[in-house]
C-alpha cells in the first residue's frame, strides 16, 4: 500500500487525512489524483454517483472555447485550447479530434469576424494534434449536402469529443490507484475547524464516519456555496450563477464523421455532433436557473429552440417527436457580478481560501469548464502549497490517464494490435471496449477466449464481465451508474432488457 493509501486508511482508524475532497464530478476527482500523486493522503466524497452531475452532461467536448473570444477571453481560450493537446495525449482512447463545420451566417457575424476568431483558434494554444482551419464551399463539398441552399460557404475547423463521464471515472481510477479513497453514496454532513484540523461526519451506505482532515477542497460545483456555508459553516467570498444547459438526442441525418456548429439568430453557437454510429447529439441551451440542481430536466421551450436553430440552416427538418433523448445540466459559472446574459458569463474559475494563521483551511472553486478541469486542480493545490511545505511539485501534465499509455497516443495503431489479438471479439464490440477503458481492455478480457468468457449478454454491447467491473473497480452502486456513466447501454436497450440487467444488478447487490 502506499503512503497516502496507508494514511487514509489511518484517517478511519482516527488519524488525520491530508485532504478532504467534496465533490466528484471532473473538478474534484481531477483534485483527488493530482493531490494523490503530490504524495497527500486523500478522501474524496461524492454524495451521489461519480459524474453524476455537471460532468456528464455536457455537449461531450474538450474545446478551447471560440465563443469566449469575443468577450476577449484570450487567457481562458488558451490555456483550454493548451490543454485540449495534453488531454489528447493523456486519454487518447476517450478523447479524439471532431472536424467542425460552420457555416457562414452574415446576419449573426461578418466573414472577417470569423476568419479572424479562427486564425487566433489555431494559434493561441500551441497546436500540435489538431489540423488547421480550411473553407468550405457548400456548393462544391460534400459537407454541404445536408445544407441548405441560403448558406454557401463556410468553414471547417477542429476541436475534441470526450465522453465526460468516462474522464471523470478514470481520474477517480487514477486517484485510488496512486492511494486515495473514494467514497460514493457519501455525504459530508458537517465540518467544523479545531484549530489547525477539520472534524468532518460523513454519511455513506455504511451509516456514519468522523474523519479529521488537515485541509478541505470544496468541489461541489452548483453546490459549492452550499457546502461552504451549511457543512462548513464559512461565509462565502464568493459565488455561482447557476445556468442550465440542454441538449437532445436524435437520429443522424447527414452522412460524414464530421459535425456542425450553427450560429444562432441570437447569437449563440449551436453544436450538432455524431453520436455513436447512427445519432446526433445536439445542444446547447442556456437558461438562468433558480431550484435543485438534482431536478434539472430539458423542457419543451429548450426543445423547440433546438430544433428551430437546426431547422434554419438543414435540409432535414427536425421536429420534437424526432428527439430520442434529452438531458440537462446546471453549470456552476463563477458570478462576476455582472449584468451579463447567461451565455456571456465567464466560464473561467477564481478560488476562494479561507484558513491560515492557525486555522484549517478550506478551498473552494467557483466556475471551470471540463476542459480546464486539470489546470483548475493544479491551481487550486497552488493554493494549498502554504499548508503543506513538503507537497510534492506539478505532474499531470505529462501522465496518462488509466487505459491512455499508448505509444505516441496514438490509438489507431495501438487498437489494430488489440483488435488482431482477439479475432473472436466482434467490431463494434471490441471497439467499445478499446474506446472506454483503452489499455485497461486487456486486463478487462484477460483469459477470455470467447464470447460465452464475457457472461451474462444483457443486450446490445454490454456482457456481464464489463458490468462487474463497473462494481468491482469503478465504484458502480446501482443499475443507472452502469447504464448511464460507466457507459452509455442504456440508449441501446429495450425496456425489458434494461429491467433483466436491473434485477441482476440487484441480485448481485443482495448477494454481497
Amino acid at each position: 500500500m502506499s503512503a497516502a493509501g496507508a494514511a487514509a486508511v489511518g484517517a478511519a482508524a482516527g488519524g488525520a487525512v491530508d485532504l478532504l475532497v467534496v465533490g466528484g464530478g471532473v473538478n474534484g476527482a481531477g483534485v483527488a489524483r493530482d493531490a494523490a500523486g503530490r504524495g497527500l493522503s486523500v478522501i474524496l466524497c461524492e454524495k451521489g454517483d461519480l459524474a453524476e452531475g455537471t460532468s456528464s452532461r455536457s455537449g461531450k467536448y474538450i474545446h478551447g472555447g471560440l465563443r469566449y473570444l469575443e468577450y476577449y477571453e484570450f487567457r481562458l481560450v488558451r490555456e483550454a485550447l493548451i490543454e485540449r493537446e495534453v488531454l489528447l495525449a493523456a486519454a487518447p482512447h476517450i478523447t479524439w479530434p471532431l472536424r467542425l463545420i460552420l457555416p457562414h451566417s452574415p446576419e449573426q457575424r461578418p466573414r472577417w469576424l470569423i476568419r479572424l476568431g479562427l486564425f487566433l483558434y489555431d494559434n493561441l494554444g500551441g497546436r500540435k494534434r489538431i489540423p488547421a482551419t480550411t473553407s468550405i464551399d457548400f456548393r462544391r463539398d460534400p459537407e454541404g449536402a445536408a445544407i441548405r441552399d441560403a448558406f454557401r460557404r463556410g468553414f471547417a475547423y477542429y476541436d475534441c469529443w470526450v465522453d465526460d463521464a468516462r474522464l471523470v471515472i478514470l481520474n477517480a481510477v487514477d486517484a485510488a490507484r496512486r492511494g486515495a479513497e473514494v467514497l460514493t453514496r457519501t455525504r459530508v454532513v458537517s465540518a467544523r475547524r479545531e484549530g489547525e484540523l477539520w472534524r468532518a461526519v460523513l454519511r455513506g451506505p455504511q451509516g456514519e464516519r468522523e474523519v479529521t482532515a488537515r485541509a478541505v477542497f470544496n468541489a461541489a460545483g452548483p453546490w459549492v456555496e452550499e457546502v461552504l456555508g451549511n457543512v462548513a459553516g464559512v461565509n462565502a467570498q464568493r459565488h455561482v450563477r447557476l445556468v442550465k444547459g440542454s441538449h437532445i438526442i436524435a437520429k443522424k441525418w447527414w452522412d460524414g464523421p464530421h459535425g456542425y456548429v450553427l450560429q444562432n439568430d441570437d447569437r449563440r453557437l449551436i453544436f450538432v455532433n455524431p453520436y455513436f454510429d447512427d445519432l446526433a447529439l445536439i445542444g446547447t441551451t442556456d437558461i438562468p436557473f433558480e431550484g435543485a440542481p438534482e431536478t434539472v430536466t430539458a423542457g419543451e421551450d429548450e426543445v423547440a429552440y433546438l430544433c428551430r436553430a437546426l431547422n434554419r440552416y438543414f435540409r432535414h427538418q427536425l421536429t420534437p417527436e424526432d428527439v430520442v433523448s434529452s438531458y440537462s445540466g446546471v453549470r456552476p459559472l463563477f458570478d462576476d457580478d455582472s449584468a451579463k446574459g447567461a451565455s456571456a458569463v465567464t466560464r473561467d474559475y477564481v478560488f476562494d481560501v479561507d484558513g491560515g494563521d492557525g486555522r484549517a483551511p478550506i478551498v473552494s472553486a467557483f466556475g471551470g469548464k471540463i476542459t480546464t478541469f486539470r489546470k483548475l486542480a493544479e491551481h487550486g493545490l497552488h493554493r494549498l502549497k502554504p499548508f503543506f511545505p513538503e507537497m510534492r511539485g506539478d505532474w499531470t501534465e505529462r501522465a496518462p490517464l488509466p487505459g491512455g499509455a499508448m505509444p505516441g497516443a496514438d490509438f489507431d495503431a495501438w487498437f489494430a494490435g488489440f483488435r488482431a489479438a482477439r479475432p473472436w471479439l466482434p467490431d463494434d464490440l471490441a471497439r467499445h471496449y478499446a474506446r472506454a477503458y483503452g489499455t485497461d481492455a486487456e486486463t478487462l478480457l484477460e483469459g477470455a477466449e470467447g464470447l460465452d468468457d464475457l457472461g451474462r449478454h444483457f443486450g446490445g454491447l454490454l456482457h456481464e464481465r464489463e458490468a462487474r467491473w463497473a462494481m468491482e473497480r469503478e465504484w458502480a452502486c446501482a443499475p443507472e451508474d452502469v447504464l448511464l456513466r460507466r457507459g452509455k447501454h442504456g440508449l441501446f436497450l429495450s425496456e425489458a432488457e434494461k429491467a433483466g440487467f436491473e434485477d441482476w444488478f440487484s441480485g448481485q447487490r443482495v448477494a454481497a
